[in-house]
C-alpha cells in the first residue's frame, strides 16, 4: 500500500493515527472487516472494490482491486470465515446484489476478480420491481444454512435461505412482504435491514416462547424502525405436514420524527434483552432496549427443556435443529410456495396470531454529541462499545453505564497540522 498521506507532529494531549491511502479515485461509501479483523474490503462511488490484507508486520497491503458495479457501492459484508472459499457480498446503486469468491490459488491482484472472469461475480440477483437498497447476511453454524435479507426501495423485504451460499439461484424463499410503508414520489428515503447477529435469541425471549432457531430482523425505512421475528407455522406439502416459518411484526419503534440513516443490532444478548441503535437526520443517536415479558405463572421453569421448548411436541415444534437443517428438501416447490404466500405480500402488523410473542421497547439513551446529522452507527463484536459518525466527520464512541444508559467515552476526528521541515 501507499505510505501515509502525511507525517506531522501531533499537538500536546492528542495521539497521531497513521492515515493510509485507500487508492479509490472517488469517495469510499462502504467498508467491511472480516471476523478476524485481518481483512478489509472498501467500496467506492467509482463502483470498485478493493480488498486489503493485514500482514504480520502490521502493514495493510492491497490484495485485489476490481470494477464490481456500474455505480456507487452501497454496502459490503463478508460471509463467515467458516464458509469456504471466502465470500464477499456487495450491493450497488443499480440494485444488484452480488457475491464474490476468492480463488486462494490465484496471484495477488486476481484473487477475487479472476474467479469467473475479470470483474464477474460468481452469483448475482436483482429485484424485478424496485432496486435493492440494503441487505444483510446471517449464517447458522448448526444447520449450515445461510440467510439473505434484501430490502428494496419500495420497502419490500425478501428473505432467502440456502445451504450453498455461492449459488443464489438455488435459494429458497422463506418470506416476502412489505416491511415498510411505500414512500411517495419525491420523498428523501433511506432503507436499512440488519439480522440479529447473535446465534440465538436471548434467554428471556426463549423463556417467553420465541423459538430457539427463530430469525430476527431490524428494518428501518424513512422514519420507521421495526423488528420482525419468525414464528413457526405448519405447511402442507403433498399431504404431509411440514414445518415452515413466517415473519411477524414484533414491535415498532416510533421515536423518530426525521429520516433514519442507519440502524444496528447489538451482539451479546447475555444481558437478557436486545439493544437497537439508530442514527437519525436530526443529529441524535438513540439506543433502545427490547424486552420480551413473560409470566412466572405459566408453569414453566428455567430448565433447558422449558426455555428452549424442546420438551414439547406440538404442531409448532415438529422439528428441532436436525429437521430444520433438512427443511429445504421438504419445502414445497417454488410455484406452490409462491401461491401459498400470494396473500402475504401486504405490510405486516401485529395480528396476535399463534406463535407471536409480545415485545416491549424502552429508550435507554438519546445522544446528541455530533450536533449534526448522523450517518452511521454500529456496535463492536461484544456489544460493549457503540460508535457513530456524523456530518462533521467525527467518530464518537459510547459505553454503557451501570444504570443502563449510554454515555460518550471517546472522540476521534481529523486535525490539520503543518508539515515539519527536516532538520
Amino acid at each position: 500500500m501507499a505510505p501515509p498521506l502525511s507525517e506531522s507532529t501531533p499537538s500536546e494531549g492528542s495521539s497521531a493515527i497513521e492515515i493510509i491511502q485507500h487508492g479509490h479515485k472517488d469517495l469510499v461509501q462502504a467498508i467491511a472487516f472480516n471476523a478476524y479483523g485481518d481483512r478489509c474490503a472498501t467500496g467506492g462511488v467509482d463502483g470498485k472494490i478493493r480488498v486489503f490484507n493485514r500482514h504480520r508486520d502490521g502493514i495493510w497491503r492491497l490484495c485485489d482491486n476490481w470494477a464490481a458495479h456500474g455505480g456507487e457501492i452501497l454496502e459490503l459484508q463478508w460471509l463467515p470465515p467458516t464458509i469456504y472459499p471466502n465470500l464477499l457480498a456487495s450491493l450497488g446503486i443499480e440494485g444488484k446484489f452480488k457475491l464474490w469468491a476468492e480463488d486462494p490459488s490465484a496471484a495477488p491482484g486476481k484473487r477475487f476478480s479472476s474467479r469467473a472472469g475479470n470483474g464477474r461475480a460468481i452469483s448475482e440477483i436483482r429485484s424485478g420491481r424496485h432496486p435493492f437498497r440494503s441487505f444483510s447476511v446471517k449464517h447458522d453454524e448448526v444447520s449450515r444454512c445461510t440467510y439473505f435479507a434484501l430490502l428494496a426501495a419500495d420497502g419490500h423485504l425478501s428473505v432467502y435461505e440456502s445451504e450453498e451460499p455461492e449459488t443464489l439461484t438455488d435459494y429458497t424463499k422463506i418470506d416476502d412482504f412489505q416491511a415498510c410503508t411505500k414512500p411517495t414520489r419525491g420523498d428523501e428515503t433511506c432503507f436499512k435491514v440488519r439480522f440479529d447477529p447473535n446465534p440465538e435469541p436471548c434467554y428471556t425471549a426463549l423463556r417467553a416462547g420465541v423459538p430457539q432457531d427463530a430469525l430476527s430482523l431490524v428494518v428501518s425505512g424513512i422514519q420507521a424502525v421495526k423488528i420482525f421475528r419468525t414464528r413457526d407455522t405448519v405447511a402442507s406439502s403433498f399431504g404431509a405436514a411440514t414445518r415452515a416459518r413466517e415473519f411477524y411484526l414484533a414491535i415498532e419503534i416510533t421515536a423518530h420524527q426525521h429520516l433514519v440513516r442507519d440502524v444496528a443490532w447489538a451482539p451479546g444478548n447475555y444481558r437478557g434483552y436486545d439493544m437497537i441503535a439508530t442514527a437519525c437526520q436530526d443529529g441524535f443517536v438513540r439506543v433502545f432496549r427490547i424486552d420480551t415479558p413473560f409470566s412466572n405463572d405459566d408453569g414453566k421453569t428455567w430448565s433447558v427443556a422449558d426455555v428452549t421448548g424442546n420438551g414439547k411436541t406440538d404442531d409448532h415444534t415438529i422439528a428441532s435443529k436436525g429437521i430444520h437443517a433438512r427443511r429445504q428438501s421438504q419445502a414445497p416447490s417454488g410455484i406452490r410456495a409462491e401461491i401459498d404466500k400470494s396473500g402475504t405480500h401486504g405490510e405486516r402488523t401485529s395480528a396476535g396470531q399463534p406463535g407471536q410473542v409480545e415485545h416491549t421497547v424502552i429508550e435507554l439513551s438519546k445522544l446528541d454529541c455530533h450536533r449534526s446529522p448522523v450517518w452511521r452507527v454500529g456496535f463492536d463484536d461484544d456489544g460493549q462499545i457503540l460508535g457513530s459518525v456524523g456530518d462533521e466527520g467525527k467518530l464518537m464512541c459510547y459505553r454503557q453505564t451501570p444504570s443502563g444508559s449510554w454515555a460518550k467515552s471517546s472522540e476521534l476526528g481529523m486535525m490539520k497540522t503543518k508539515m515539519t521541515a527536516p532538520v
